[in-house]
């Protein structure tokens, strides 16, 4: 007897790969998230260093490389990201963001300090002009992990709020593409988790940016060392 398998692909790697899904006709019906990403090395070995690098997603939640799957989860393969609680706190938009709707979301009586961090297009990087990004994104699990930032923001600083807002599709130069607002008791709690809330979101939301140039364009993903997003800052 022989199951299916149904491994959905993000970013570049559909391009890379030819495949917007990759299915398999498989004798197991369960194997660890390493063993199927060298099944999929196996049958692309031209991209079989890229593969290695990737994360399995099992079921909207990164699977480490030991994490037994079935054949019946809902499976992703990620590469590496570029970088809720309802989705008015953690929204994924292809419109204009306001930063101040998303301000206002974590505005309290009981805050007196709030930050917003805003992300735009930059339009030259090294000498290189970019004439707009494109993101893709992995959206329920991305939803999930904004949410489990906002989370693990609460427990870190008491009474600290979170929301995220970012774009989907195409962004254009000086167009907003992220915004973070946080709110908290005190101005240096508020400092802290905003840092922590930009770094956390380039290492665990499955959101990947296109750099379109005027000869070219890269997918680009985290570029902080090796990727690992089941790793605690």
């Amino acid at each position: 007897m022989t199951n299916q398998w149904s491994i959905q692909l993000f970013a570049g790697l559909p391009e890379r790969l030819g495949l917007l899904t990759i299915e398999l006709t498989l004798e197991s019906n369960t194997m660890t998230a390493q063993q199927l990403k060298t099944i999929i090395a196996e049958q692309h070995p031209d991209h079989a260093s890229l593969i290695q690098l990737c994360f399995v997603a099992r079921n909207h939640a990164y699977a480490a490389d030991d994490t037994p799957l079935q054949a019946s989860d809902e499976l992703a393969l990620l590469p590496p990201v570029s970088g809720g609680e309802t989705p008015s706190r953690y929204q994924l938009t292809g419109q204009t963001i306001a930063v101040e709707d998303i301000t206002r979301l974590v505005i309290v009586p009981n805050n007196g300090a709030t930050l917003s961090f805003v992300g735009t297009t930059r339009e030259w990087t090294q000498g290189q002009r970019t004439v707009r990004l494109e993101y893709d994104c992995y959206a329920p699990m991305a939803l999930r992990t904004m949410e489990q930032i906002g989370q693990e923001i609460e427990e870190r600083w008491p009474g600290t709020l979170c929301a995220i807002a970012h774009r989907t599709g195409v962004v254009e130069i000086a167009e907003i593409s992220v915004v973070i607002a946080v709110s908290a008791p005190h101005r240096d709690a508020c400092y802290e988790a905003s840092r922590y809330a930009i770094e956390r979101l380039k290492q665990i939301v499955p959101i990947w940016k296109k750099e379109i140039w005027e000869d070219g364009s890269e997918w680009k993903g985290h570029q902080l060392g090796p990727w690992n997003p089941t790793a605690s800052l």
